[in-house]
C-alpha cells in the first residue's frame, strides 16, 4: 500500500478537516526528498518551500552543515536524561543562544523543552511560580494582544486564545486581560483611507490609541498582573498582524513602570526572520522571558528554549526543603540530537552571513511583491524581513473581507501548488516565508506562481495594467520550476 492510502487509512492531521482529507477524489501530495528552497514529492514533482514547512526551515533542506552535525553527534550518543545530568551539546547550546541573544551579561538562564507552545507553558509556570516564592502573590493575571497566538497547550491556549481553534476549551483555560493588537490595517483608530501601494503602516494616522490602551490597562490592573505576552513585531498565526515600529519598545517601558514583566514569544520572528536575529532587538526591548523554538534547530529536529532574567531564576533558589524547585520537565529536555543542530545552526548564520544576505534578498521580495496591489482584491501587502503577508478582500475601500466559508486564501494555495509552490494560508491571508537559501530566480518564480494563482481564483485586472506591473519586475509570470 503506497503512503497517500496508508496516511488515510491510519492518521490524523493538525488544523484538517479529516473528512475532505479522506475523500478518494483528493489525492495528499506525499513528500520524499528536500534539496535547498525544494521538496520532491513521491511522483518526483518538485516544489518551492514557500513556507519555509511551517516556518521552521531556515537554511534549506539537507544543508551539509546541519546534517555532517547530526551525524557526528549520532555518532556519539542521541539522547541521554537531563535529570540530575547534563551533556556537552546543552550547555554549549546554552551559553551561544545567551551570547545571539545578547543577554549573556544580563544573567539570564536558558531551559530547553521540544517546541513552542512548551517553550510558552515553560515561561508562564516560570512566571506564577517565581511571583509567587516572591510574596507577590497578587500578581497572578496576564495582559496579552487580542489575536495573539501562543499555542495550544492550556496555558498556552489562555495566554493567546483563538475563538477558531480553541472556543470548545474555554472552562480549561485561566482568564486574560486583552488589549487591542496594534495592528494599523484593521485599527478602529487608524483615520487613514486605504491606499494602493503602501503597506498600512507606512500611511496610518493615528495617536498611538493602542498604546493608550495598554497604558489604561496596566493602571486598572498592573498591580495584579504577573506579565504582559506578545509576538513581538508579528503576529503570526492571527494572519501576520504586523506592528508599526516603536510600539514595543514603548510597550516594554510601560511594563517596567508598572513592575510588569515582558515575556516575547519569538517561536516565529526568532532567527533572522524580521531582518534582525531577534525583533525585540530591533525594537531594543529587553524581556523578561523570551520563547524560541521553530528555527532554533534549524527546521530540523523539534527543540524549543525559554530563556528566564536572573530576577525571575533567583526566585527558584533555596534548600531542597523550601520546595522552590521548578517542578517542570520534558522527557527530551536538553536531547543531544537537537541542540548539535542548533549549534550548527547559528553556525551558519556566522559563516554565511546569513542576516546580511537575507536583507538583500527581503528588499528583493518587496519590489517583487509590489505585482500584488495590481489586483483588485488585495487590500494589504505587508512585509517584515523575509515574512510577505498579502490580505485579500472583498471590497477595497471598505476592507471588507470575503466570507472565511469561501476559503478563497486555500483555493489561491491550491493553484499555486499546480505552479511548483507550497504555501498555507491563514484565512485569506496569503503568505511567503522562503528558507533563507532561496536563490533570487525562485524568489521570482514563487511570486510568480502565488499571482497567477490568484488570477486563477480571482478575476483579473485588466490587461494593461497587468502587463506594465509585470514589464516592471524580472522574471514575474515565470511558473513551475
Amino acid at each position: 500500500m503506497n503512503a497517500a492510502k496508508l496516511d488515510k487509512l491510519c492518521l490524523w492531521h493538525p488544523f484538517t478537516q479529516m473528512q475532505e482529507w479522506m475523500e478518494p477524489r483528493f489525492e495528499p501530495v506525499v513528500i520524499v526528498e528536500g534539496k535547498g528552497a525544494e521538496l520532491i514529492d513521491a511522483n518526483g514533482k518538485r516544489y518551492l518551500d514557500g513556507n519555509s514547512s511551517i516556518w521552521t526551515n531556515l537554511h534549506g533542506h539537507r544543508h551539509p552543515v546541519l546534517n555532517a552535525a547530526i551525524k557526528r553527534q549520532l555518532d556519539k550518543l542521541a539522547h541521554s536524561s537531563f535529570l540530575g545530568l547534563t551533556n556537552e551539546v546543552a550547555p554549549a547550546l546554552g551559553a551561544r543562544l545567551l551570547d545571539v541573544t545578547r543577554l549573556k551579561g544580563r544573567k539570564y538562564r536558558v531551559f530547553f523543552s521540544d517546541d513552542g507552545s512548551t517553550a510558552i507553558e515553560a515561561g508562564l509556570k516560570m512566571i506564577i511560580q517565581a511571583r509567587r516564592q516572591r510574596g507577590e502573590t497578587q500578581r497572578k493575571n496576564f495582559i496579552t494582544l487580542e489575536g495573539g497566538y501562543h499555542g495550544d497547550t492550556v496555558g498556552a491556549m489562555s495566554l493567546g486564545r483563538s475563538g477558531l481553534f480553541h472556543k470548545h476549551f474555554g472552562a480549561l483555560m485561566f482568564p486574560t486581560c486583552k488589549v487591542m493588537a496594534p495592528f494599523c490595517y484593521r485599527c478602529p483608530f487608524n483615520r487613514a483611507r486605504p491606499c494602493r501601494g503602501a503597506d498600512a503602516r507606512e500611511s496610518r494616522r493615528c495617536k498611538w490609541e493602542c498604546l493608550d490602551e495598554l497604558r489604561r490597562a496596566m493602571k486598572q490592573r498592573g498591580a495584579g498582573a504577573a506579565a504582559f505576552v506578545a509576538e513581538p513585531l508579528v503576529q503570526g498565526a492571527a494572519g501576520m498582524l504586523m506592528h508599526p515600529h516603536g510600539y514595543l519598545k514603548e510597550a516594554a517601558e510601560i511594563c517596567k513602570q508598572h513592575g510588569v514583566w515582558l515575556m516575547l514569544d519569538e517561536v516565529m520572528t526568532g532567527f533572522g526572520r524580521t531582518g534582525a536575529m531577534f525583533a525585540f532587538q530591533r525594537e531594543r526591548a529587553i524581556p523578561d522571558v523570551l520563547a524560541l523554538a521553530k528555527g532554533l534547530s534549524g527546521g530540523y529536529l523539534p527543540l524549543a528554549a525559554t530563556i528566564a532574567s536572573a530576577e525571575i531564576f533567583e526566585a527558584f533558589l533555596g534548600n531542597f526543603s523550601e520546595f522552590k524547585t521548578f517542578f517542570h520537565g520534558h522527557s527530551y529536555t536538553g536531547n543531544q540530537l537537537g541542540c548539535a543542530a542548533a549549534l550548527a545552526n547559528l553556525d551558519i548564520f556566522e559563516a554565511e552571513g546569513t542576516i546580511k544576505t537575507t536583507a538583500r534578498k527581503s528588499f528583493l521580495l518587496r519590489r517583487l511583491s509590489k505585482i500584488f496591489w495590481e489586483h483588485p482584491n488585495v487590500g494589504d501587502v505587508r512585509q517584515e524581513g523575509m515574512i510577505l503577508a498579502v490580505e485579500l478582500v472583498e471590497d477595497f475601500s471598505s476592507k471588507r473581507p470575503f466570507p472565511p466559508a469561501q476559503r478563497l486564501g486555500q483555493q489561491v494555495c491550491d493553484a499555486a501548488r499546480v505552479r511548483g509552490l507550497l504555501t498555507r494560508p491563514l484565512g485569506n491571508v496569503l503568505l511567503l516565508m522562503p528558507p533563507y537559501c532561496t536563490t533570487e530566480k525562485q524568489l521570482e518564480k514563487m511570486v510568480a506562481a502565488l499571482w497567477d494563482g490568484l488570477n486563477d481564483v480571482l478575476p483579473r485586472p485588466k490587461a494593461s495594467a497587468l502587463n506594465g506591473a509585470r514589464k516592471k519586475q524580472p522574471g514575474a509570470g515565470m511558473a513551475g520550476n
